[in-house]
């Protein structure tokens, strides 16, 4: 056996220390403490044979501080005792090794950090109202990476027809995205709301992990594959993909290959499934709200069309467009829907289209209503043939000599409302959808009122409240206005 005197001499020789240097912008030191002495040797050789600089001494050039089985503040504590004040980064030998294994740094995850304690006197603490519609919510989210894993696990509970499960996670979502910061620690969200023992496992799993075991799996899993590529066909639901799948389909073209009978929306989808797939640009938005509007000013002089859905709230994108009609004298907007469809099918812009009635009648249907039911506006709900909007030629010049399609298909949503119901019709159709369901939730149980895209009806006092824009809607629920743009819970 090599005396250790012997070893140490031999260590310091291997001519792997003399490996040249492939990353100097990384300058990393071994902590002893708790990995050992002969280890951390090791290792530091292994580091110098793959290029990195590995000191021997702690110093103010050290960049990266590796360590094994010590606390972030255990470190910190090491490392205000030498005296230097090095602004280093603090990791777990996990990065180390897996840099390693790479042979080169590979990138920092909140995984790799070692964990502070933190201190509850500088700890930012959250506090936000406990329905959504008191919130002002805007695009930017500070907490994407928690939003997304609760948003995904969401879509999936409502994709197995778990309703409860799904608007949990939706709530607990909205809550993060309302956050004026990034979430840094679980001690920042107590005492917020809607946040259930299974919402706060997923967030606890982000933070400490840098990902969602649970939604990662989830996202991974065939089952979710197989509901998201067959609810995305038009006309397609949860509970018809629920049945597709359990007879063995999982793709468009096992559908394609099966002797399942489509009803029309469903053929009309999976014929245009990859444009109607494909998100709408606000370019296009406009270009169908321009035929829209041409085709109601033609049919009815004075109607008014404003554009709804995500767009109205600032989205760039949708996976539709939806519109609602209405005319300044009540009762003239009766019938129109049908002279519109006329002159949009006349003039080809039409490749599915399919119209319902308005079958509301505010003296039976407005206050016993549910909350959770669709409104009974007069619609149509159509698939649209937009010409192109963009140019067809790349910056390297035309696509190809080939004829090109020069138009898209689009989902498009029209609604006409009279105009004694317009206000509250735009509050229904602008969304998000989450922040209309506490719309109606904070009314039922806060006002003891019945909200719907028709109407306001004060259940105390047995008589309805009339309306004439957003702001009085708000006002009647003593609510403060929250404008479209703070609406994206």
């Amino acid at each position: 056996m090599v005396p250790l005197k012997r070893r140490k001499v031999a260590c310091s020789l291997d001519p792997g220390d003399n490996a040249p240097t492939k990353f100097p912008q990384l300058v990393l030191f071994l902590l002893e403490r708790k990995m050992g002495a002969s280890r951390r040797a090791f290792l530091s050789r292994l580091g110098r044979k793959n290029g990195f600089q590995v000191e021997e001494a702690f110093s103010e050039r050290v960049t990266h501080v590796i360590s094994e089985n010590n606390s972030g503040d255990e470190v910190r504590t090491w490392m205000d005792a030498q005296g230097r004040a090095a602004d280093a980064q603090l990791l777990d030998i996990s990065w180390y090794t897996e840099s390693m294994r790479a042979g080169l740094p590979v990138d920092i995850q909140d995984r790799h950090k070692l964990q502070q304690q933190v201190n509850q006197a500088e700890l930012l603490l959250f506090s936000v109202p406990a329905y959504a519609c008191q919130r002002r919510t805007t695009l930017v989210n500070h907490n994407t990476a928690l939003t997304d894993a609760l948003s995904l696990l969401a879509e999936n509970a409502e994709l197995s027809e778990e309703e409860g499960r799904g608007v949990a996670f939706r709530r607990a979502a909205a809550v993060l995205k309302a956050l004026p910061s990034v979430v840094t620690s679980m001690a920042q969200l107590e005492g917020l709301p809607c946040l259930g023992g299974h919402s706060l496992r997923v967030i606890r799993d982000v933070l400490e992990n840098g990902a969602s075991h649970e939604a990662e799996t989830t996202k991974q899993s065939e089952r979710y594959k197989a509901l998201k590529v067959l609810t995305g066909i038009f006309g397609v639901g949860a509970k018809t993909a629920d049945r597709w799948i359990r007879e063995g389909i999982h793709t468009l073209q096992q559908l394609r290959e099966s002797a399942q009978t489509l009803n029309r929306a469903q053929q009309a989808g999976l014929d245009h499934y990859d444009d109607l797939n494909q998100p709408v640009s606000q370019t296009e938005a406009d270009a169908i709200g321009d035929i829209v509007q041409k085709a109601v000013a033609c049919v009815l002089p004075g109607a008014q069309v404003t554009l709804t859905g995500g767009f109205r709230r600032g989205k760039d994108t949708g996976h539709d467009v939806d519109f609602l009609i209405t005319h300044p004298e009540e009762g003239r907007e009766v019938g129109l829907m049908p002279k519109i469809v006329s002159w949009l099918e006349s003039r080809g812009f039409l490749l599915y289209q399919k119209t319902t009635r308005n079958s509301y009648l505010e003296s039976m249907d407005g206050p016993g209503r549910p909350a959770s039911n669709m409104d009974r506006f007069e619609r149509c709900l159509s698939i649209f043939k937009l010409p192109d909007v963009e140019p067809q030629g790349t910056k390297e010049g035309p696509i190809s000599a080939a004829p090109q399609k020069r138009w898209r298909a689009v989902r498009v949503d029209l609604v006409v409302s009279p105009i004694s119901q317009f206000a509250f019709a735009l509050l229904g159709w602008t969304g998000s959808k989450l922040f209309e369901r506490e719309l109606r939730r904070w009314a039922g149980h806060e006002k003891a009122m019945s909200l719907s895209s028709h109407a306001l009806h004060d259940n105390t006092q047995s008589r309805y409240l009339r309306a004439s824009s957003e702001e009085e809607i708000f006002a009647h629920l003593s609510l403060e206005y929250i404008p479209p743009s703070e609406r994206n819970a």
